[in-house]
């Protein structure tokens, strides 16, 4: 009796098929031929950048269309400014004194699972990634984004077919599922899983080489001395970015408790809306959270609605909302990520006591992630850097917008932030195309090395 294949395996492994023809013809082009299929896509994104974020704000119904154009022109333009002229294909490296040459090669059909949270700049970049080593890439949008992350690969492959690259080098599932996403990063080479816990969980079960990303809740440190009134504005605006959705947007601001009604009274100057009264912050708080996680009517609500949610009235021109916490994330949910334009506050006698703070929230919720602090003092900076278990520090800037690498700081531009370990990743930093480059190493013989002998050995 002839065995029929299950429909959702048939369906995924049409994609893979197809995604594999493209990828042996795309793997013969050199360098140049693929950057420039790496450029167009980053061009196409910010062509098209306004269309986009509208498509994006009113199907998902999370973030503003000015935060959203924004972050789709600067993406794309950061990433191929990273990308642009760095080695990707054939050999990319000799090294005359260890005597080993490095060939790059694609690690073959890559498959992305990307989020409602970031439905256009995720497949983009991970686009890009994949293209940048010669790989093919199918992308599984959220249910919440099928229409615009769709919309976004068709514009991509209709300038591709222009240039004459291959057909289906990108491809995005017409028909998403939870099962058809299981098949295909069970089937796919490597799997790249950018979104919820669930599914980079299930990206790491498949069987398959897999790069995730782990929670955020970015800790922001306001150190003794440094002048606060230039650290809140950079805070607010990274707490607001796209009504808050940003992974690794602010979450607490943790400030000197000599300065920290000066802090906030910052804050208030600058459009935040200060909640210290028990009953609003309870308020605040069940407004952010049900059942523990996430109330999904918040996620990425302007501060208005989220006001609304909690009963509570504040000023028409509110740009943040910050709430006095009661409790580290250990006995406070407002310890944890807020998906929203709400920040904790917090204050810290010794500088000890910052660090301890953030490493209980961070325990809580967001460890591997980042942590952002508003320094001048590098003692203090490096302290930082080596209690904290996180996979980046971001100095004096606004974490938002250059955790994820910037043109002013030396972090790999990217929409995917690994965690490491501690945030149950297979990455500390973030995601990049040499994360989806195979690489051969050429031994040569070194007969000239010298050799210890056992008493230079173990002396």
């Amino acid at each position: 009796m002839t065995q029929t294949m299950d429909p959702s395996k048939a369906y995924i492994a049409e994609y893979i098929q197809r995604a594999k023809k493209a990828q042996i013809e795309f793997e013969r082009m050199n360098q140049q031929q693929v950057d420039n299929a790496v450029k167009t896509l980053a061009k196409v994104i910010v062509d098209n950048a306004e269309m986009l974020a509208e498509m994006a704000v009113e199907e998902t119904g999370m973030g503003n269309y000015p935060d959203k154009v924004a972050k789709n022109k600067n993406k794309a333009r950061i990433i191929w400014n990273s990308l642009r002229g760095k080695k990707s294909r054939g050999i990319i490296e000799r090294d005359d004194t260890t005597g080993i040459t490095k060939v790059a090669k694609p690690v073959g059909v890559v498959a992305a699972i990307t989020p409602c949270t970031n439905p256009i700049v995720t497949p983009m970049s991970n686009a890009m990634f994949a293209l940048k080593c010669g790989n093919a890439i199918i992308i599984t949008p959220h249910h919440k984004a099928i229409h615009c992350s769709t919309k976004t690969v068709e514009l991509i492959n209709a300038e591709l077919k222009k240039q004459g690259y291959p057909e289906n080098l990108i491809q995005i599932l017409d028909q998403q599922s939870r099962e058809n996403t299981r098949n295909l990063i069970s089937m796919a080479d490597v799997v790249v899983a950018t979104g919820g816990e669930g599914m980079v969980n299930a990206a790491y079960s498949s069987g398959r080489p897999a790069l995730g990303v782990g929670a955020g809740n970015v800790q922001c440190i306001i150190d003794e001395g440094y002048d606060y009134k230039a650290a809140v504005p950079k805070i607010i605006a990274g707490r607001t970015f796209d009504y808050g959705i940003i992974c690794s947007g602010e979450q607490s601001v943790i400030a000197p408790e000599a300065i920290y009604e000066d802090v906030l009274k910052e804050f208030g100057l600058n459009g935040a809306y200060i909640v210290r009264d028990k009953k609003e912050i309870q308020a605040v708080r069940d407004a952010l959270f049900q059942d523990g996680g996430p109330n999904r009517h918040s996620v990425g609500q302007s501060p208005d609605v989220i006001a609304k949610l909690a009963g509570i009235e504040i000023p028409e021109d509110t740009k943040i909302i910050v709430v006095e916490a009661e409790g580290t994330g250990e006995t406070d949910l407002l310890g944890k990520e807020k998906m929203a334009p709400v920040i904790s506050a917090y204050k810290y006698t010794e500088f000890s006591e910052a660090i301890d703070i953030a490493r209980k929230n961070l325990e809580a919720q967001g460890k591997g992630h980042s942590v952002a602090i508003h320094s001048e003092n590098k003692e203090h900076i490096e302290k930082v850097g080596e209690e904290l278990c996180v996979s980046r520090f971001v100095v004096n800037q606004i974490c938002a917008s250059s955790a994820g690498g910037s043109f002013f700081n030396g972090l790999a531009p990217t929409n995917t932030l690994g965690c490491g370990t501690w945030g149950h990743n297979s990455i500390s930093e973030n995601l990049d195309f040499k994360h989806l480059m195979n690489v051969s190493r050429i031994a040569y013989n070194m007969p000239e090395n010298p050799v210890p002998s056992d008493e230079e050995l173990w002396k």
